[in-house]
């Protein structure tokens, strides 16, 4: 199937142009505010009925976000996907503009950012973990659908009927791997901890959010990553299946389930 005609940049004021990939991330940050307040709002979700800081503080915590995940998905970047272009040329490691951020990282610098932030305001840094495992698969649909508006991270060559001719991918269909991202790591899993969050009231087990967050996301990129092409510059670590997301993807994995494993040992009383 053809790609569908979507220009990356949704409007322009003069020489201003706002791209759909820079709305997604505001639009992941404006919803994600508006969730966690409504969960922060139920106390009755939350250990003891005591969430990790107030409601009307999320939004000065919202601050903190974007800057830790700015800082951790370009220094990700830097580090892990082209330090010898960046060694080479350091100047061009604040050229944001041009692109280039690693999830990992970014997820590291939030990671970070919300640990601070709690303590500073005597909360549960697990407790405020797992409220940003709840709100971030918002923003990681939102910026999966930029990816593939973009014509970016595509997959590689199908003969599947849904395959899709991208501009930049040669006149062959690929996986739209972007979109099988966004239904994994941002629908699915949404679902599931929706359902451990409401249901299953599993936020008054401080960590154990995060840690299905981190088993999820992981799960679901390391399945991903065998139809997605891996970034040029790195090409396949071995094998020609091993890729860079795929690494990065297992420490996640194991500290997921090491977080599982603690929350609920630590409801259980061991």
């Amino acid at each position: 199937m053809p790609f569908p005609n979507i220009d990356p940049i949704a409007f322009a004021i003069g020489p201003f142009a706002v791209r759909w990939y820079a709305l997604a991330y505001l639009a992941g940050v404006a919803l994600g505010v508006l969730y966690g307040m409504s969960l922060l709002k139920r106390r009755s979700l939350w250990k003891d009925n005591s969430p990790p800081f107030q409601p009307g503080e999320l939004m000065d915590f919202a601050f903190w976000a974007v800057i830790g995940i700015i800082l951790g998905g370009r220094i990700g970047y830097v580090l892990f996907y082209n330090l010898s272009y960046y060694a080479a040329d350091p100047a061009e490691v604040f050229a944001l503009w041009d692109g280039g951020m690693s999830f990992h990282g970014g997820l590291i610098g939030i990671m970070v950012a919300i640990v601070l932030f709690t303590r500073s305001k005597g909360g549960n840094p697990l407790s405020g973990l797992d409220l940003v495992a709840a709100v971030g698969t918002i923003g990681l649909f939102l910026g999966r659908i930029a990816n593939f508006i973009n014509g970016e991270l595509f997959g590689a060559p199908t003969d599947l009927p849904w395959g899709v001719v991208f501009p930049n991918g040669g006149d062959i269909p690929r996986h739209p791997s972007q979109l099988y991202e966004a239904a994994l790591e941002g629908i699915v899993l949404f679902l599931v901890i929706r359902y451990v969050t409401h249901v299953a009231y599993g936020l008054r087990r401080p960590g154990l959010v995060a840690g299905i967050f981190g088993v999820g996301y992981s799960l679901s990129r390391i399945l991903v990553e065998f139809v997605r092409l891996p970034d040029v510059q790195i090409g396949y670590l071995y094998g020609g299946w091993l890729t860079m997301g795929q690494v990065l993807s297992l420490p996640t994995l194991l500290a997921g389930i090491a977080m599982i494993v603690y929350a609920m040992r630590r409801s259980n009383g061991r």
